[in-house]
């Protein structure tokens, strides 16, 4: 069967072939510009095409998937009509601009960070206005649009022979079709399987080799499902000694032990004087909510009375930043205890998500059941993967009957819902005998702001404001009920935000934008204070695990900051791309392609200016980044339930 005699295949070919030549023009083109760099042979510059031959094509299987299916389920009367051959042209000028912006694209990415597409790129997705206003500052965006437009159309124009032998060709019998859908979605799955965003770099060699042979349209939807950024590769690093070594000294506790042979390994015993006091652990982190909506912090619009009287009762965090500016990086520092590591947070990376010494897995060897509870479906963001994976059962909307919940939203169940839950789980936990350590997950302070109505006075659906009182308002009512439960005087409860409403400023990290509120609430335990020391959220668990004097081994990069003897505090923060250690006053940022940079008085003029390794505060922030990245990769962070110490802290 000569396939390629037939209009549908002959069409297919036909885009193909452009987008196969306009691949291999923008990887000549990008290898001209680095040809030093690259140190190819002959060997090795026939490797790095035929490795992109191979990327290009899969790439080209799934792109193109879409289109094939169509053409080869259109009923033979349709495809001869007049405007199914519009409806082809359009296509094909279409296909011919999409993959001239991408070149462009591509060329202009390149030249800042001499790399395919990656999760830079996707991030240029995430923060859109942002990017959007710096590249239309950056270059005349819509004359180069209307050029490639022309471009396209002029492609068309001189390709209009090849159409005309597309449309007088013969249609393919429906068993034809049949087959090539067959070998074509054979071809599709070998290449899910065998092809992977990394496909290149088994080989080991040069980088700009293994770049230069990737495809970057496909690296760059890759980046969706991989999204991370290879620390040592993009941000400045110290000697691996040095960092062990300022690590060590940033996590220690008196009395701790290390356990691991590796030096870069943190994993410790923590030794909690006192003894250990078993109370159940309510946990509720909170969508979105700044410190800046508190009125005991200043605002005067008097949407968070709960809280506000909540504070005088509990130990109030004044002083605490979140580690980013999403949900799963919230859960993330305080699940994990860790930095967050360039790139998505380790709760979306799909198959690298579990086997963590987490705050779960503490409670769970206690004998606790430790629960994550979520208002919304868990699949989303991946949330019910890493939390089962981490020592977690799920309890989330997918599993509460629907007679149960009574107001519900895109996002999931009204945080009353979520709450009533949470009490029927205690309940049961209680009446077992069981320890419980619950995690919850609020939905309710989210876009579209809705929530039953007769709550506040702010009607559902009219804006953030509302959210805010209406999340203020289920907090109240949810303690009010478990207060007349048995268990409560055994309970500590713990609010906590997962990120603010807002963390974009005119700067790359500004750190009033990640201030969050965390109240820590136990009467039988706890004597209301402010604590105003420095605080990250990766400081949580810890601090925890100390107001329970709980023994246990460590792998946290967080401090218990309540010790008398504990270290002046530190915030780290981030956003995909740029990370930051805040020392109270200071901020070092690192950045991709090695930038290193200071902000001195973060918090008030913020001036900023370039750095150097041997600055002590960015060396501190390289120890922590580097040191997190190295420890994810290398499994120094996975749950072992029994280690024995023998490294003491002073040994490095």
């Amino acid at each position: 069967m000569h396939l390629f005699k037939y209009a549908q295949t002959r069409f297919i070919a036909l885009i193909a072939l452009i987008w196969l030549a306009l691949f291999v023009m923008t990887r000549s083109l990008l290898l001209f510009t680095h040809l030093p760099e690259a140190q190819l042979d002959l060997g090795s510059t026939l490797s790095l095409y035929s490795e992109g031959f191979v990327y290009d094509l899969v790439f080209l299987l799934y792109a193109l998937a879409p289109l094939a299916l169509y053409l080869l389920l259109c009923p033979t009367r349709l495809w001869q009509s007049r405007w199914n051959r519009l409806l082809l042209q359009a296509v094909l000028t279409l296909s011919i601009f999409i993959m001239l912006f991408t070149a462009v694209s591509e060329w202009l990415f390149w030249d800042e960070f001499s790399v395919r597409f990656n999760f830079i790129a996707v991030d240029y997705l995430v923060y859109s206005d942002e990017v959007l206003n710096n590249i239309l500052e950056s270059y005349p965006v819509y004359p180069l649009l209307a050029v490639l437009a022309l471009i396209a159309v002029g492609m068309t124009v001189a390709l209009r022979g090849q159409m005309r032998r597309v449309a007088t060709a013969p249609v393919l019998a429906w068993r034809q079709r049949g087959l090539v859908l067959t070998g074509w979605a054979l071809l599709f799955g070998l290449g899910i399987f065998v092809v992977g965003q990394d496909f290149p770099r088994a080989s080991g060699g040069n980088a700009y080799q293994h770049e230069l042979s990737a495809n970057g349209p496909y690296q760059f939807f890759a980046a969706f499902r991989n999204n991370e950024l290879d620390y040592e590769q993009f941000y400045p690093v110290l000697p691996l000694q040095q960092v062990a070594s300022q690590l060590r000294d940033e996590v220690k506790e008196p009395n701790a032990l290390f356990v691991d042979a590796d030096p870069l390994s943190i994993r410790r015993t923590i030794d909690n004087p006192g003894q250990p006091k078993r109370m159940n652990v309510i946990l509720v982190t909170i969508e979105s909510l700044s410190a800046k909506y508190l009125g005991s912090e200043g605002d005067t619009r008097g949407l968070s009375p709960e809280l506000d009287a909540l504070r005088q009762q509990s130990l109030y965090f004044s002083n605490l930043y979140a580690t980013g500016t999403r949900t799963t990086r919230g859960l993330e520092a305080i699940t994990l205890s860790i930095p967050p590591t360039p790139g998505r947070s380790i709760v979306k990376r799909v198959g690298r998500e579990s086997g963590f010494a987490s705050l779960g897995q503490q409670f769970s060897a206690q004998g606790y059941d430790s629960v994550f509870m979520y208002g919304g479906r868990g699949y989303f963001d991946n949330m019910n993967a890493f939390f089962e994976g981490n020592g977690y059962r799920i309890v989330d909307q997918g599993s509460v009957p629907d007679d149960e919940v009574t107001f519900t939203n895109a996002w999931g169940m009204s945080d009353e819902d979520l709450y009533q839950q949470t009490l029927k789980v205690a309940d049961a936990d209680f009446a077992q005998g069981s320890p419980f350590f619950l995690q919850l997950m609020t939905t309710s302070n989210h876009r579209p702001y809705s929530y039953p109505e007769g709550r506040i006075d702010i009607p559902s659906g009219s804006g953030r404001e509302g959210a805010v009182k209406y999340t203020d308002y289920a907090i109240g009512e949810f303690l009010r009920a478990a207060r007349q439960k048995p268990w409560f005087a055994n309970t500590v409860f713990i609010f906590v935000a997962d990120h603010t409403a807002g963390s974009a400023g005119m700067e790359d990290l500004p750190v009033s934008n990640y201030h969050i509120p965390l109240f820590i609430y136990a009467p039988s335990l706890i004597t209301p204070a402010d604590v105003s020391t420095l605080t990250s959220q990766i400081d949580i668990a810890p601090t925890l695990l100390g107001l329970l004097n709980m023994d246990y081994t460590s792998t946290f990069f967080g401090r218990n900051v309540l010790r008398k003897d504990a270290a002046p505090g530190r915030a780290l923060i981030g956003n995909y791309q740029h990370l930051g250690l805040f020392d109270g006053t200071n901020l070092a940022i690192l950045s991709p392609r090695q930038m290193m940079r200071r902000h001195d008085d973060a918090l008030g003029e913020s001036l900023e200016s370039s750095a150097q390794q041997s600055d002590p505060l960015v060396a501190r922030s390289i120890a922590y980044y580097e040191g997190a990245s190295y420890d994810f990769t290398h499994e120094l962070l996975a749950w072992h339930p029994l280690v024995q110490p023998s490294v003491r802290v002073g040994q490095k």
